[in-house]
């Protein structure tokens, strides 16, 4: 018999011949047993084992996602926690709307103690400061302060005061060194200084503008 030839047609009347019945129909069970298990697991048992292993991975990947954005958290929760002494000690130095209202008392406090008299003082239209702004600031570039509607968007508030005040030089300059001492934002933007005319003991008026800084959460 040629065996590189051989087809399987030419197996079959050999395979009639030296099996019975009997065998012939196990095998044809066996054959038709494997044929329907192949059947049944292509076509319905593997696209649900594919589905299944799909669906694994999306909930091990969402795991992954879940424990990088708890981690993220925790990260930012750290720093917030590291941040918030320093927000607590630079806070200080912004004036709350009690402060400002309490304005005329505590520059006629500290007027008062230096022998100076507070003649006249107001307050002007609170302008506030953009984030963008006062970044640019902060870097020594030049940016237009436009206005935001949003809290997040707003650094802090400028509240300019005009005064006039009257005593002598002395007590002026001790004035403002008490002002500065007191650990509150306060800047002297601008000051005119004349000899009261006719005052034998060298008295001044001092006029000009002072601008102090209030936090977003006490004027948004």
């Amino acid at each position: 018999m040629d065996l590189k030839n051989l087809k399987i047609e030419d197996l079959k009347p050999l395979i009639l011949q030296y099996a019975d019945k009997k065998t012939l129909i196990k095998i044809g069970i066996s054959v038709g047993a494997v044929l329907f298990f192949l059947i049944i697991y292509y076509a319905i048992l593997n696209p649900i084992v594919n589905k299944k292993k799909l669906k694994l991975s999306e909930m091990n990947k969402m795991e992954e996602e879940t424990t990088q954005f708890i981690n993220d958290i925790n990260a930012k929760k750290a720093k917030i926690k590291k941040l918030t002494p320093r927000y607590e000690n630079y806070s200080t130095l912004f004036h709350s709307r009690a402060e400002v209202e309490g304005l005329y008392e505590t520059l006629s406090y500290y007027a008062g103690i230096n022998g100076l008299v507070i003649s006249k003082i107001e307050k002007k239209d609170i302008k506030q400061v953009s984030k963008a702004a006062a970044l640019a600031k902060a870097s020594g570039k030049k940016a237009e302060n436009q206005k935001v509607t949003k809290k997040k968007d707003v650094a802090y508030y400028t509240i300019p005061v005009t005064f006039e005040i009257n005593g002598n030089f002395l007590g002026y300059i001790k004035f403002k060194r008490a002002l500065s001492l007191s650990n509150k934002m306060l800047n002297f933007d601008k000051e005119s200084i004349s000899v009261i005319q006719g005052d034998s003991t060298g008295a001044i008026r001092v006029t000009g503008i002072l601008t102090i800084v209030g936090l977003t959460d006490e004027f948004f």
